[in-house]
């Protein structure tokens, strides 16, 4: 049989259990239909880069599936009757990939890049603990040397 990479986008609105409910429906559909799912990853709420019916975020789930044609016609024209599916896209693949998915592998190396900057520095202390400040005196000497009633009386003879 064919494989399978399957993606669909679900509305915001929805909860994470009710994309994981139709995730099953989905599933069902396809075992039902003599095919099998191999692998399900949920990536979770990601903003969309335009909006598509009025939602700016959508939830992504991706399947790999390994199933005949008619099987995921089918889910794809369920998928068109349910309102809470924005996008669906579904491309033939040679080998099914092993292990997380390109998405997956990049929430990790956002994660550890996040740790390592963290412990690299921390922001409330990137001077050395305290903010040098200018003492009172300072700012008198600077308001000593330019005169501000000067400045006010040669803008008003012009």
């Amino acid at each position: 049989m064919p494989l399978y990479e399957h993606v669909y986008l679900a509305r915001q609105d929805v909860s994470a259990q009710q994309v994981e409910e139709l995730t099953s429906q989905l599933k069902g559909v396809i075992e039902g239909l003599g095919g099998k799912v191999a692998k399900v990853e949920y990536w979770g709420v990601k903003s969309l880069n335009f909006r598509i019916r009025k939602n700016r975020k959508a939830h992504f789930t991706l399947l790999n599936v390994d199933a005949p044609p008619a099987a995921l016609s089918e889910v794809e024209r369920q998928e068109r009757i349910n309102e809470d599916v924005l996008r669906y896209l579904t491309v033939r693949v040679d080998a099914l990939e092993e292990g997380p998915s390109a998405m997956m592998r990049k929430v990790d190396r956002d994660r550890e890049r996040d740790e390592r900057r963290g412990e690299r520095f921390d922001r409330g202390d990137r001077f050395g603990g305290e903010r040098p400040r200018r003492d009172r005196d300072d700012r008198d000497e600077r308001e000593s040397r330019r005169p501000r009633d000067t400045v006010d009386a040669e803008a008003t003879e012009e």
